[in-house]
């Protein structure tokens, strides 16, 4: 048996079959967590288990899933565990996730649950100050950001709408958030759009990864891609394929919740 003294630090992603996603994004973040807390050993498991085959049967690469590398930390020895999620929203993979890791409790000396990116007021403020407001002073009067979130069936999914009255409150009425898979919907969203003055829109992904959503369903070529959908309504349409995981913003932001998880 491999003991090991040293704490460990598990970050937890939904995960991408996306190489160059996945480099940019995911592994991005456990760089900056390995380096502002060196006293922990940094692993990875991703949520996704549709993702975790695609990995392993396409490329020959064995991701562990959380059940895997907390059974590992048990086999292993570890004492100490703080376990990171890189997730945007308090949803469904994110219950998931601590529902697995909670069952461990008792199995280590410490366990410790850090937050998902927006779990309170202050993380959507800090988002908006960052990210949003850097974007939006960016781009002329007449271009529009829209945003694509994942979605949910999960009452989480009404962080959304929260977050759309928080950046109009901030002033920030040339920035729009829909999702792919919930509400609101890209329909909602180019309807709003659309009572504005703007002849361009800029597409961005709202998630940790630019990956498949952002690729095939944002910047796709199909005729439900939000890029058609937005050019068929006359704009000039622009796609930014740049993951969350790429903003030093963000990477603070996780780092903060690691460093007050570590701390509580």
């Amino acid at each position: 048996m491999n003991i090991t003294k040293k704490p460990v630090l598990l970050v937890v992603s939904f995960g991408t079959s996306f190489a160059d996603a996945r480099e940019k994004n995911i592994t991005a973040i456990e760089d900056a967590l390995a380096v502002s807390f060196p006293e922990y050993e940094v692993r990875r498991a991703f949520t996704s288990g549709m993702i975790l085959k695609k990995l392993r049967e396409r490329d020959g690469i064995c991701i562990d899933s959380v059940p895997e590398a907390m059974e590992r930390l048990v086999r292993e020895g570890v004492q100490q565990v703080v376990v990171q999620p890189t997730h945007v929203m308090n949803g469904g993979e994110f219950d998931k996730m601590v529902e697995i890791v909670r069952a461990y409790e008792g199995r280590f000396q410490s366990l410790k649950i850090g937050r998902a990116l927006l779990s309170d007021d202050h993380d959507y403020d800090a988002l908006i100050e960052t990210v949003f407001a850097a974007d939006a002073a960016m781009v002329a009067p007449d271009t529009a950001l829209v945003y694509m979130g994942h979605g949910t069936d999960h009452e989480a999914n009404r962080g959304y709408a929260h977050l759309q009255e928080k950046l109009f409150a901030a002033g920030h009425h040339n920035v729009f958030i829909g999702t792919v898979e919930a509400t609101p919907t890209v329909e909602d969203v180019l309807a709003l759009v659309q009572q504005g003055s703007y002849h361009r829109v800029v597409l961005l992904p709202l998630m940790i990864v630019a990956g498949d959503h952002a690729t095939n369903d944002m910047a796709g070529n199909g005729k439900d891609s939000w890029k058609n959908i937005f050019q068929r309504a006359g704009f000039d349409t622009v796609c930014v394929l740049r993951g969350l995981g790429e903003r030093p913003a963000i990477r603070w932001m996780i780092m903060g919740h690691c460093a007050e998880t570590m701390k509580a």
